[in-house]
Formats: structure tokens, C-alpha cells, sequence
């Protein structure tokens, strides 16, 4: 629907990198990411049913979240591509680490990683709502973060993610 991709295109997000360790790694570029609760601390990410993660997380039962941020539009954009190897090929050209609870690939130097053990799939269209238990979290150093918003890249200005906000 036009209408609501448009509306949607006003709406500024965050940049991640969904990943999967396991017999089937994979990563993709995603914004469509929420905390759901902190007791049980569950997130959700949503998937394309066709993406080729969507059969990653169904298969090995976890994910990875990767928070980007504003110097890596590079590696968003690489995740993005249809054009990268598959399996672990598509992490040679990107540095990364190994995630120490689920072993997904973790990009090195984002603002912050989460790792999660699916606790349920959810049909939603034509993607499926994947939550997660958090079974890692950590936050990297505090650096401008990368923001998608009317279908380009930006970065968020040094200093406003410490800014203080007045209500009205």
C-alpha cells in the first residue's frame, strides 16, 4: 500500500543487522526491531517470510541483533544486498565476533548487541514477528547512531542522543 509506506517513510528508525550462527549464518539489514518487555527481557524482530534469515532463525531457534552506528551505512548497505555470498561468506569482508551465548556473528564496533533465544513466531502477512529472550546484552561505546528515515540513511548528530527533550 503507497499510503501506508509512505507514512511509515516519516517515521525515523534504528539500523541493526539481524544475524544467525549455527549451520546456516546469515545476516540482513533490518529496522523493524522493538523491546517487548523487561521481566522476561523480550525483544521482537520482524521477517520477511521469504528472506532467506527467515529460514536461518526457524532453523537454529535464535538471533542476533546488531545496533549500527552512523559510520557503518556501509555495512547496512551490504547487508541490504541481495548481491553478497551466502553462509559465512557474506562475513569475510566485515569485521565481527562471534556472539558468546548463541555464537551468531556480532559486527564489530556497533553501539550495542543483543542475542536472543526464540520464544515464538508469530504469522503477520507476509513476514513473521520472531520474539526473543535476551540471553546477552551489551552496549558498545557511545557513538552517533545510524537512522533510516524517509527512505535514506542518516546519521543521528553527535551530542542529540544526550540531549534532554521537554515535554510540551
Amino acid at each position: 500500500m503507497v499510503a501506508l509506506r509512505k507514512v511509515m517513510s516519516a517515521f525515523a528508525t534504528g539500523v541493526t543487522v539481524l544475524t544467525v550462527g549455527g549451520e546456516t549464518p546469515h545476516g540482513m539489514t533490518a529496522n523493524a526491531i522493538c523491546s517487548v518487555s523487561l521481566d522476561p527481557p523480550l525483544v521482537l524482530c520482524c521477517v520477511s517470510a521469504t528472506a532467506r534469515l527467515h529460514k536461518a532463525v526457524v532453523t537454529q531457534g535464535h538471533f542476533a541483533v546488531s545496533v549500527l552506528c552512523a559510520e557503518q551505512e556501509d555495512t547496512a548497505r551490504y547487508f541490504a544486498s541481495r548481491e553478497r555470498p551466502e553462509g559465512m561468506g557474506q562475513f569475510a569482508s566485515v569485521p565481527w565476533l562471534p556472539g558468546p551465548s548463541t555464537g551468531a556473528p556480532l559486527i564489530a564496533d556497533a553501539l550495542a548487541w543483543l542475542e536472543c533465544e526464540v520464544t515464538e513466531e508469530i504469522a503477520a502477512g507476509d513476514h513473521s514477528v520472531f520474539v526473543g529472550e535476551v540471553v546477552h546484552a551489551e552496549a558498545g561505546a557511545e557513538r552517533s547512531a545510524l537512522l533510516f528515515h524517509g527512505g535514506a540513511f542518516h546519521g543521528l548528530p553527535r551530542g542529540a542522543a544526550n540531549g534532554r527533550v521537554r515535554a510540551g
